[in-house]
């Protein structure tokens, strides 16, 4: 294996695009051949892994769409604020964002206004140590709150529910971020009944 190609993996956790390719030095080409060739494989559209790695669809997604992030019931899923794995993945998107790819591979999509989208983000490990943006806790309760006719109701005051629990629970943030998203008023209701 080129050893360009072997230091581009290594320091992108196992996986390569295509511009990480050309930003290392390789051709298109050249990564084709290595795919071809068994060294790599295809993870996803212009998204290559190791042979040897494992198939992290949360990593090789963001790879190509850096700028879905996750949220809702996969953000629920990497803070470990549901039991449940999500079913499909589950993304916010700025206004505007063309959607149609990501909606015809099964994916979850919010929209929120430019100006609201980067608020909250966290950085999460997926479970084969590779990291993802999502938002954080307080932004995915509210999100979630939000956004509760689109969501199992259950999954939503079970996520509350676990939230409140947390020993790095934060409330005055999540009522910060209630009300900069407007469900101020109806995150008290089910904080209420729990605190």
């Amino acid at each position: 294996m080129d050893i360009r190609l072997q230091t581009a993996l290594r320091e992108n956790g196992g996986f390569i695009t295509v511009a990480q390719g050309r930003k290392a030095g390789l051709s298109h080409t050249s990564v084709l051949r290595a795919a071809k060739a068994g060294l790599i494989e295809r993870v996803a559209h212009g998204v290559y892994g190791a042979a040897d790695e494992f198939d992290d669809v949360l990593y090789a997604n963001q790879l190509r769409r850096p700028k879905a992030i996750y949220s809702h019931g996969t953000a629920l899923y990497l803070h470990d604020l549901t039991d449940r794995d999500p079913i499909s993945l589950s993304v916010t998107v700025p206004t505007g964002y063309n959607t149609k790819q990501l909606l015809s591979e099964g994916m979850t999509v919010f929209s929120v206004k430019k100006e609201l989208h980067e608020i909250g983000i966290a950085k999460m490990l997926t479970k084969y140590d590779h990291t993802v943006i999502c938002y954080n806790a307080e932004r995915t309760i509210c999100d979630c709150v939000r956004s509760r006719s689109r969501m199992d109701a259950e999954t939503v005051t079970e996520a509350v529910k676990r939230y409140a629990r947390r020993s790095d629970r934060d409330i005055n943030s999540l009522m910060k971020m209630a009300a900069v998203f407007g469900v101020e008023k109806i995150l008290r209701g089910y904080l209420e009944v729990l605190l």
